[in-house]
This record gives C-alpha cells, structure tokens and sequence, in this order.
C-alpha cells in the first residue's frame, strides 16, 4: 500500500517552544530508506506564538487554521488509497489527522498512547494548553470550536482507549469518568503487560468499526530514556515496553488505519536518545504500512 507521510510541523498546542522542528529531523533521518511521499506543513513564521499560562484558549485561532489544512489533505490522500501517517508536531496536530481519518472511514474506534489522556475542555483546563484537549475533541466532548471544519461522525468514547495515563487532572478525571472511554495507566501495563493491554484495546476500539485510528505520543516513554519531548512525565514505560507496543501493532497491522507519532522535541532531546527511538518506531511501522494491502488481502479473503 502506498503511504503519504503528512509532516505537521507545529508546536502551537504547548506553551513550550520545539515540536514543530520534530517532523522535519525525523524525515530527514528517514530520507535514507523511505521510498514513499511526504507532505510538509508548517505553522506561520509570523505569528506571535501565545505562552500565557492564564490564557486558556492558547493559540486556538491558529492551531484551527492549521488542523483545517492538515484535516483537507488526510482526507484527500486517503480518499486516493494513501495509507496516512502523521507525523507531529505537538498533539493537537492529532485532532485534525484523527478526524480525518474518521470522516474518510466513516466507523473508527482510537487508541491514544500517551502520558496524558488530553480530556480537557476549555472550562476545565489547567494550562490552557490546547494539546491537552486534543482527544475531548476528537471524542466530540465539548470542544466545538476546535473541529468546526469537521462535518463527519466523531470517533466515540466507547471506541477509545488510553494506554499509559499517568498524570491527569481531577477534572480531566470526571470528564473522563463520564466519557467512557477506556484508560489503562502506566501501572496497568506494568502489573498486567503489555500483551493484555493491547488485546484488550484491539478489542474496544475495534469493535464494529471499519479500523483503528493509532496515536503514539513519545512521552509515553520515561524522559531519563527519552528526554526529547515538550512536557515529560516521569515512570513511563521502557523502549523495551515501547517497542513492544509497536510490535503489537504492527502485528494487527490490517486492523490500524491511520497513525501519529508526535510530541518529539529535538531542542530537550540528549544524545539523540528520542530522536533514535522515533525513527526506530516509525521505520518498523511504515516497512508493515507499505505491506498492509497484502494483510487487507487476507482479511476480504477470509471473509468469503
């Protein structure tokens, strides 16, 4: 299957400056193996990127300038049979490849790999960082204003899964609680592995839906491992851990249709340390992505 990675090249979602030079290192690096298509989207050099820790709505007229065009294109590539990638860029860049993949496809579920679980609303927000409201959005939880070019289905709660929360908010934790959406935490993977987890996931947000929408943000990963991202959250998981998430995707490849990998930040990263594990996790999904029409293959012929 051909595959269009999608550079969003943006760190206006975080008061905190450097994720949107993320993509570009990371395709540079690829540049040495990956055969395949790449579209570059950059945010206004011009503007006058917002860091007010009180202004909660930080941004929010140009992250929406810039989802809009990033949401256009996803929906074009796949309508043309690209398999999309999206590579961030901070993680409100998720909201526009999300949406999109849910308007192209219709019926999605979303498993979300993160640290955070991004369910926040403009009214509950702590930092008024609008990476922190990315998956409320998605979800269809408040957030109107963030996805007003979306005209399609949301992706439902019940169809969503966080694995790896570990910090968040107490009103992120009521908006959660009435959601239902499905949380698994660090320590949830730690007691139970990550096998259990995945199965369990693959299960809900597959669930009748035509496939999955993955988003894997590299703070999952504990920051003495992987420094290289804005806001780093400590007791993450190991790149053992990391990469074994992979593997299990990678694996249930015919079930993913559409993928994120966001929030490297070069200017916290030591020694390439994230940079290394970014490239790895991406090599081995877009070598999986590039076959997927085999897998897809099997599947329809299983189901005569």
């Amino acid at each position: 299957m051909r595959t269009m990675i999608f550079c969003a090249c943006t760190d206006l979602g975080v008061n905190i400056d450097g994720a949107s030079l993320g993509p570009i290192q990371i395709m540079n690096d690829l540049k040495t193996f990956y055969q395949g298509e790449s579209l570059l989207f950059e945010q206004n050099k011009d503007i006058i990127k917002s860091r007010n820790l009180s202004d909660r709505r930080k941004n929010e007229y140009e992250i929406d300038n810039f989802n809009s065009n990033l949401y256009k294109n996803i929906i074009e590539k796949i309508k043309e049979e690209y398999f999309p990638i999206m590579i961030g860029g901070d993680h409100s860049a998720s909201i526009a490849s999300a949406l999109a993949s849910a308007k192209a496809n219709i019926d999605i579920g979303c498993i979300w790999i993160d640290s955070h679980a991004t369910y926040s609303t403009f009214s509950t927000t702590v930092t008024g960082n609008i990476h922190d409201l990315a998956l409320a959005t998605i979800n269809g939880y408040e957030n109107q204003d963030l996805r007003h070019y979306h005209n399609g289905k949301v992706i439902q709660a019940a169809k969503t899964v966080v694995i790896g929360a570990r910090n968040i908010d107490d009103k992120e934790k009521d908006n959660l609680r009435y959601s239902g959406v499905t949380v698994f935490t660090t320590k949830d993977i730690k007691e139970k592995g990550i096998d259990t987890i995945m199965d369990e996931a693959f299960k809900i947000a597959g669930y009748k839906t035509k496939g999955i929408h993955i988003s894997y943000d590299l703070d999952i990963i504990d920051p003495d491992i992987s420094p290289g991202v804005s806001i780093p959250e400590f007791d993450g998981i190991s790149e053992e851990e990391a990469m074994s998430i992979n593997e299990y995707i990678i694996k249930h490849i015919k079930d993913v249709l559409s993928f994120d990998l966001v929030e490297f930040n070069p200017l916290r990263d030591v020694n390439r340390k994230t940079e290394q594990i970014a490239l790895n996790i991406l090599a081995q999904f877009i070598k999986a992505a590039e076959n997927k029409k085999k897998f897809d293959d099997i599947k329809n012929y299983d189901n005569y």
